[in-house]
């Protein structure tokens, strides 16, 4: 291989970011570290426990000494440190209610000394997005709120927090995927706002998070008619370029989101989005949510290669990315403070109590009672491999709980749980349930009959509480879920927390 096709290849390796499966890192993966590749990216796949994290971290630095080990833990629902429990820390949404950014800077803080004490040193977080949209079927609690000036206010406290434990926030999704329709995973969604409207509404989190000093922006697959009626924000020049570097003054890194994503797999293909998002001015690509192999690594490397050879991505663009991916891990590098004890969490479960809502007349339950906890379908960015809930906490304050999980679409549902109920409190436990008609229709049929049930609402706590004592937590966290539990029985589980 010639000096130039060494080159060449180690520049497009650097601006790759992918993840891989197992606990350990493969084979290939630790060549490719060895041929220059700049960053890795984590997932629940790839964690066990704290220990066995800092020991894959280690032998990626022992390839890679400044490798930038990327993760996808914004806590709340979305974790991936604690994926097979539920997360330590409350997600936006709750952190957005209380409206205390020194309470949403110490969070940050929790789970950046969590991310750090495991090797992890740029997270792909906070999420900045306006969730203007109730029925987003992606966001949702992941966002601060629907106030913009709120959500500013909480991205900036949370960039701080995050960083100052030398851990990169990635701010995302720029410039906003609050209004959207469509998740991004399965399909292109668009969003035809103004400019004057996305200036007033997106960009305010996006200013204040650069403002803060914000290491990373992450770019939504989503289409903005008001700048490019064309390409998805990840392969648009005019907004990663023209926006975020030219009109907001943004100098940090910019890396897309999965390029294996629907919006972007299924209209043009990872390879060529690949291409086209480095030269519309990302730095990095993010690929491993879902593909995670050697193959795919080499198909994206080959066609960054192939593209400047060709003349449709210049070296200068491509070596100027990979600078900024060095500046980045250069940074990270000497600031780190790896290892140490486990992380203090106690701020975590008192914003998630902080978080609670009641609506209606909520008498503690003191005796033994029956939880009916209605399965939803998560979204992709959340999973389907994380516990959430009400009952298992409520089993430890009242022994004799009764728990049931099950389905809208279970048959005989409604009488079922009644009967199982009989004679004992009550409690339902939802997410979205303004978006789910059937959970809703269900839910109505168990009030008719027990109307002294009490609704506690994981999701977004929107629709008509008139009439219904609810418990709202902002997000399924299992903090939050012990915070219902709290609330519902007036008692403290503290001391069982671990």
């Amino acid at each position: 291989m010639s000096h130039e096709s060494h080159e060449l290849n180690r520049l497009a390796l650097t601006v790759l970011q992918p993840g891989f499966e197992g606990l350990t890192p493969p084979d290939w993966l630790r060549r490719h570290l060895g041929d220059g590749l700049g960053a890795v990216g984590l997932f629940g796949r790839n964690i066990h426990a704290p220990e066995q994290l800092a020991g894959l971290t280690a032998a990626l630095r022992k390839e890679k000494e400044d490798v930038l080990v990327a993760i996808d833990e914004e806590g709340g629902d979305v974790t991936r440190l604690e994926v097979g429990t539920g997360s330590s820390w409350p997600g936006n949404l709750a952190l957005g209610t209380v409206d205390d950014p020194a309470l949403t800077r110490a969070v940050a803080g929790g789970l950046g000394r969590d991310l750090a004490r495991c090797g992890v040193n740029f997270n792909w977080a906070p999420d900045a997005d306006v969730n203007s949209n109730p029925d987003n079927p992606v966001i949702g609690v992941r966002s601060f709120g629907a106030d913009p000036d709120l959500v500013a206010r909480h991205t900036r406290a949370y960039v701080e927090g995050l960083q100052a434990t030398g851990v990169a926030a990635c701010v995302k999704h720029f410039p906003g995927h609050g209004d959207t329709a469509v998740d991004s995973h399965l399909g292109l969604p668009r969003v035809d706002a103004s400019r004057e409207l996305l200036a007033t509404r997106e960009l305010v989190p996006f200013r204040a998070a650069i403002e803060a000093g914000a290491k990373a922006v992450m770019s939504a697959h989503i289409v903005l008619p008001a700048y490019d009626d064309e390409h998805p924000a990840t392969l648009s020049r005019t907004i990663l370029t023209g926006l975020l570097r030219e009109e907001l003054g943004y100098d940090g890194l910019i890396v897309t989101d999965g390029i294996e994503m629907g919006a972007i797999a299924d209209t043009y293909g990872i390879a060529d989005g690949t291409v086209r998002a480095l030269a519309a001015g990302a730095d990095a690509v993010c690929v491993g949510g879902g593909l995670c192999d050697e193959a795919t690594v080499v198909l994206l490397r080959d066609a960054i290669v192939d593209a400047v050879r060709t003349g449709r991505l210049p070296e200068e663009r491509l070596a100027d990315a990979a600078r900024r991916v060095g500046e980045l891990a250069a940074w990270a590098r000497s600031v780190a403070e790896y290892g140490g004890s486990g992380g203090d969490h106690a701020a975590g479960l008192d914003a998630a109590r902080r978080a609670v809502r009641v609506t209606g007349d909520l008498h503690p339950f003191t005796r033994p009672a029956h939880v009916l906890e209605l399965a939803s379908q998560a979204n992709i960015a959340v999973g389907d491999r994380t516990p959430w809930g009400v009952g298992a906490y409520l089993a430890r304050l009242l022994p004799g709980t009764t728990v049931a999980r099950a389905s809208v679409t279970t048959f005989g549902l409604v009488d079922t749980q009644l009967a199982a109920a009989a004679g004992r409190p009550l409690a339902v436990v939802v997410r979205d349930l303004h978006r789910n008609v059937r959970a809703a229709d269900l839910l109505a049929g168990i009030l008719a009959a027990r109307p002294d049930a009490v609704v506690v609402e994981m999701g977004l706590p929107y629709g008509d509480t008139q009439g219904v004592t609810r418990v709202a937590t902002h997000g399924a966290a299992r903090v939050c879920g012990i915070a219902a539990a709290e609330a519902l029985t007036g008692r403290t589980l503290e001391p069982l927390y671990t």
